[in-house]
């Protein structure tokens, strides 16, 4: 009898995947030093968390982008999640890695 893979719904762009990586709201960057709280955390895809690395600095979402709601909510991700949304979950979604 095989064994079906657990799927994660990614709390961004709402497709189901087999694996998530955990994001912290409010960059460890800005927590670690302090030796402060993590802070919150969501459950997103890999292909949602690199986008959001790669349109943020980690100190617009340390100050503006702090909430799952902030975070859907904003026009330049919103776009790429509804590209993304249309993409197969099994396959590695390319990245465009622009500086910010």
């Amino acid at each position: 009898m095989s064994r079906a893979a657990a799927k994660a719904v990614c709390e961004l762009c709402q497709r189901e995947l087999e694996a998530l990586t955990v994001h912290h709201l409010i960059p460890r960057q800005k927590t670690k030093r302090q030796k402060a709280d993590p802070g919150p955390t969501i459950q997103i895809c890999s292909a949602c968390h690199r986008q959001i690395h790669t349109l943020f600095d980690n100190t617009r979402l340390a100050q503006e982008l702090n909430s799952l709601d902030k975070l859907k909510s904003e026009p330049e991700l919103d776009k790429f999640l509804a590209w993304l949304r249309k993409q197969d979950p099994r396959k590695r979604v390319k990245v465009d890695r622009k500086k910010r």
